[in-house]
């Protein structure tokens, strides 16, 4: 099938399904909130209003104010946006980290598969949520870019370890075996015939693994460990919140229920993708890495 054709067959089955438009819808209005609601805002996240703290939502404030005045809003949009950077970077970088060393041990075996599985067996067997603890804190000093990497190189191993499954198929293939016999270099067979077999797996791999990482960075910033202030993400802002999220509900639940609303959708388009791309594992599959790695690190 032509990649116009199976593009609109995809598009075709992921509309069919109520659940998919629903999460994209709030994706969409998530996204926006999060890069246009600063230029929508009269205030900053950093903006205190010493005349209204803890003041609930009216027409100035429209989420109310926090403990020391600043505008809930604000900072709810700059939390949210920074989260979403977080979860789309950890996402495209574990995928891809996971594609390059999946193909690679699945198409050149040997020394080359024992050697990277071995990292791969080693990096599973550590307790990921013990290894951020003792590492984030050293890194606050960072730019947020450094909880990034952290987090990336922390959630790559059970999808490398799908691909590799799925590239030790595919090299026994006609078509790569002719582009073998034909002189093609292997980093060109891995990039033109290999990784686009795969890509049904990494795209929806990837959209889910963007809530996992939402999940897990806006644990890590619960406790302290991610993003610092005066900075804002979703996990400090309920961090914050938690101790009065009955007495000044505003300061809690818009945040919460931000988080609770991405990771919903993002799972609702995720499982949509993965029955539209694979129509074949349309009724029960194994567990991505991201279902896994929510569960470690989140």
């Amino acid at each position: 099938m032509r990649a116009g054709g199976r593009g609109r067959a995809v598009l075709r089955r992921t509309v069919r399904r109520p659940g998919a438009l629903l999460g994209l819808a709030v994706l969409l209005v998530l996204f926006a909130l999060a890069f246009l609601g600063p230029y929508i805002s009269p205030w900053t996240h950093t903006d205190v209003d010493y005349t209204a703290l803890r003041q609930p939502p009216d027409a100035r404030h429209w989420m109310g104010t926090n403990r020391i005045g600043q505008d809930v809003f604000a900072q709810v949009v700059r939390g949210l946006q920074k989260s979403l950077l977080i979860g789309l970077l950890v996402a495209v970088f574990s995928t891809g980290l996971a594609a390059v060393v999946g193909a690679c041990a699945g198409y050149f075996g040997g020394w080359t598969d024992r050697v990277l599985m071995f990292v791969v067996d080693l990096m599973l067997v550590l307790p990921a949520f013990l290894v951020l603890s003792v590492a984030a804190p050293r890194l606050r000093d960072r730019s947020w870019i450094a909880l990034v990497g952290l987090l990336a190189l922390l959630g790559w191993m059970v999808t490398a370890r799908a691909v590799r499954g799925m590239t030790r198929s595919l090299k026994e293939r006609q078509f790569v075996v002719v582009a073998r016999l034909m002189g093609v270099s292997p980093v060109r067979i891995l990039w033109r015939h290999v990784l686009p077999h795969t890509a049904s797996f990494l795209i929806t791999d990837a959209t889910l693994a963007v809530g996992a990482s939402v999940i897990s960075e806006t644990g890590l910033s619960y406790f302290g460990l991610g993003v610092q202030p005066p900075d804002v993400s979703l996990g400090t802002l309920i961090a914050d919140a938690t101790d009065v999220a009955l007495v000044y509900p505003w300061m809690f639940f818009f945040p919460t229920g931000l988080l609770i609303a991405f990771v919903l959708a993002v799972n609702l388009v995720g499982g949509a993708l993965r029955d539209a791309l694979d129509p074949t594992t349309a009724d029960g599959v194994a567990p991505s890495r991201a279902t896994v790695s929510s569960g470690v690190t989140g």
